[in-house]
């Protein structure tokens, strides 16, 4: 089928290419175009199935109208619906994005940088495996508007949006002490990341806040995965004595330590509680008993990355024409405390003594 033209649409409508291309960018009021005018061209547009040529706009506009985005695992529900949430932001104003999927592999990071840059994107939004960023610092240093999601790495300036992890990591952390429990194991991700830090220094605080003396025995982990669940509440429920509480730092960490749990025959929250650290899943209300969990606000670091990345585009034309023009920096999002069924309150045989003793306190009085 042929491709319907600007021109075409210039002659079935009898307005001038001028017209119907301001229009098209959404000048129509700019220019003073009659809303009836405007009208008639949208919908002869929609009508003969006209469809913008990118390479003229790319040509005209020297942008490709494509962003590259990186993620560790697209299999993950969280950064699934991270990279979704950017798509449709960035399909509203006309944009497409290069999806490419790290596989927590840096080496697979760094070549997908290379690929989508090669690819002559806008920019680029990376959710970064590591806690490298040597490769990000040259991405900035030639030019390419950067922006970084999920994690934070102060030593670099580029726009950075991430969930406030410390904070988060305490309201887990406390809202099971103030069930009593006090052995509080956690089964960490990827050691020296942002998040992973941030994380263990939220858990260690609340410990300390609330005079519970740490055990490093109980901080157990190597990655954000399946496995990394599965092994270490293996080790942690065969722990004499077991922890009363586990902490985990994702929701596929939780679903390995699941399968480890029910495996030992043990029940959540009567034997054993757990809390997850992560974006709400879709499963947790169909699970025996539903995961308390801090939920991360997915949806929304999705938008202002991608937000962050059109201001960082914008401010690179900017300086081009010598405009000044300021771009955000560090963004933090609030975590939220979600109750569900898998904690319960802890009753020790200390605490269950001190309750007989008071109910026959009470009996004598």
């Amino acid at each position: 089928m042929k491709r319907i033209s600007i021109k075409d649409l210039a002659k079935k409508t009898g307005l001038s290419t001028t017209t119907i291309s301001r229009v098209l960018n959404g000048k129509a009021k700019q220019y003073r175009i009659s809303d009836n005018a405007a009208q008639l061209i949208i919908s002869t547009a929609q009508k003969e199935g006209y469809r913008p040529d990118r390479n003229a706009i790319s040509l005209r506009t020297n942008r490709s109208q494509t962003i590259g985005v990186i993620v560790p695992n697209i299999a993950d529900y969280y950064f699934s619906s991270l990279s979704r949430m950017i798509e449709i932001a960035a399909r509203k104003i006309g944009y497409s994005i290069l999806l490419s999927d790290s596989q927590e592999i840096l080496e697979l990071e760094i070549e997908s940088i290379e690929s989508l840059i090669s690819r002559k994107v806008d920019g680029l939004i990376v959710l970064p495996i590591g806690n490298e960023f040597s490769h990000l610092q040259n991405v900035i240093d030639i030019g390419i508007p950067l922006v970084i999601a999920d994690r934070h790495f102060p030593l670099i300036e580029c726009p950075q949006v991430f969930s406030d992890n410390f904070n988060g990591a305490f309201k887990a952390t406390e809202f099971l002490i103030k069930k009593n429990h006090s052995r509080i194991a956690c089964i960490q991700g990827r050691q020296n990341t942002s998040v992973n830090n941030e994380r263990i220094r939220g858990y260690k605080d609340a410990l300390k806040h609330h005079d519970i003396q740490f055990d490093p025995a109980l901080i157990i982990g190597d990655e954000f995965g399946l496995r990394s669940g599965y092994v270490s509440a293996k080790i942690l429920i065969n722990m004499i004595p077991r922890p009363t509480a586990i902490f985990t730092f994702c929701n596929a960490i939780s679903l390995g330590a699941l399968r480890a749990i029910y495996e030992e025959n043990l029940n959540i929250p009567n034997d054993i509680s757990i809390i997850s650290f992560d974006h709400d899943q879709p499963y947790s209300e169909f699970l025996k008993a539903p995961i308390t969990s801090i939920d991360q606000q997915t949806s929304e670091m999705g938008q202002i990355a991608f937000k962050l990345l059109m201001a960082e585009i914008s401010h690179k034309d900017a300086k081009n024409s010598n405009t000044s023009i300021s771009s955000a920096k560090f963004v933090t999002l609030p975590t939220k405390l979600r109750k569900r069924q898998s904690v319960k309150s802890f009753r020790s045989e200390k605490n269950v003594a001190e309750n007989n003793l008071q109910s026959q306190d009470l009996i004598k009085n």
